[in-house]
């Protein structure tokens, strides 16, 4: 019988991984548990799996893989869920962390809180996500009998942003795997529907790329940011409304660098016989 392998359940405003450390516990065949524990009823439940590991020219490392087993280039969430890991479970006691991952090495800077004694907790985490790729920034989609006009943009892994009147009326589980696999996007692609509420403030709907409909998305977010100053639409900090909660994104024009600040939390831990 193999060992049993221990898991951490984290979410970053709502989008929710499945979190081991290899470092401690080896992981053989992640895309196939990836599709095993993100199973809601019959697994964990949970967006995909996160691998925790070392690495030669990091801090750290992280590999993501979708509900669906396949295996994403990067995620904002799961970077700030990493830091918060690493740093509450001592695996270090840097409060700036680099992290390699499949698009680059990027920066954690954490936020702490005093608890009893001398621990800290890690609150809010700022990542630096680098630079985002615009492609097309009016780019006109037809899927189904919808209509759109959209705007690609890449932050490690694909984003089409779809700027809306009213993001009540985007009927999300049709139109989002219809868009995700058109054929302009040969590698499918992640896509976000925003409603800009003011000059700095904006709410998201996301269609992950290989997970569907998710409460939360860093990368997607980011996306949006950038796509709502290209398009006219906001300025400065943006704080971005999603159906898990709050995050806050500025495009910094002088460096090109995105950085998203937002929380992570541990929802509950356990361990699995595989």
């Amino acid at each position: 019988m193999t060992e049993p392998i221990r898991f951490t359940k984290m979410h970053g405003a709502g989008n929710d991984y499945i979190y081991v450390n290899t470092m401690a516990f080896p992981v053989r065949n992640p895309e196939e548990l990836a599709i095993r524990l993100s199973a809601p009823h019959t697994g964990i439940g949970s967006d995909g799996l996160v691998l925790i590991g070392s690495s030669k020219i990091a801090d750290f490392s992280m590999r993501i893989f979708n509900a669906d087993g396949s295996e994403a280039m990067m995620c904002g969430n799961a970077s700030r869920c990493i830091g918060k890991y690493v740093y509450d479970k001592r695996l270090t006691n840097k409060k700036n962390i680099t992290l390699e991952t499949l698009s680059g090495i990027k920066e954690l800077q954490l936020t702490t809180r005093k608890l009893s004694g001398s621990h800290e907790e890690v609150t809010e985490v700022t990542v630096d996500m680098g630079c985002p790729v615009i492609g097309e920034t009016a780019l006109e989609i037809e899927a189904g009998d919808y209509f759109y006009t959209g705007t690609v943009i890449s932050m490690g892994n694909p984003h089409l942003v779809i700027f809306v009147e009213d993001i009540t009326n985007i009927n999300l589980p049709v139109i989002g795997p219809l868009l995700e696999c058109h054929p302009l996007f040969p590698n499918r692609t992640n896509v976000e529907f925003v409603q800009a509420l003011s000059t700095n403030e904006v709410r998201m709907k996301v269609w992950e790329r290989g997970s569907g409909i998710t409460q939360a998305c860093g990368t997607g977010a980011c996306a949006t940011a950038v796509a709502a100053v290209l398009n006219g639409h906001c300025n400065g900090e943006i704080l971005i409304h999603l159906l898990g909660g709050d995050l806050k994104i500025e495009w910094d024009k002088e460096t090109n660098h995105v950085f998203m600040t937002g929380p992570a939390a541990i929802s509950f831990e356990g361990e699995i016989n595989l």
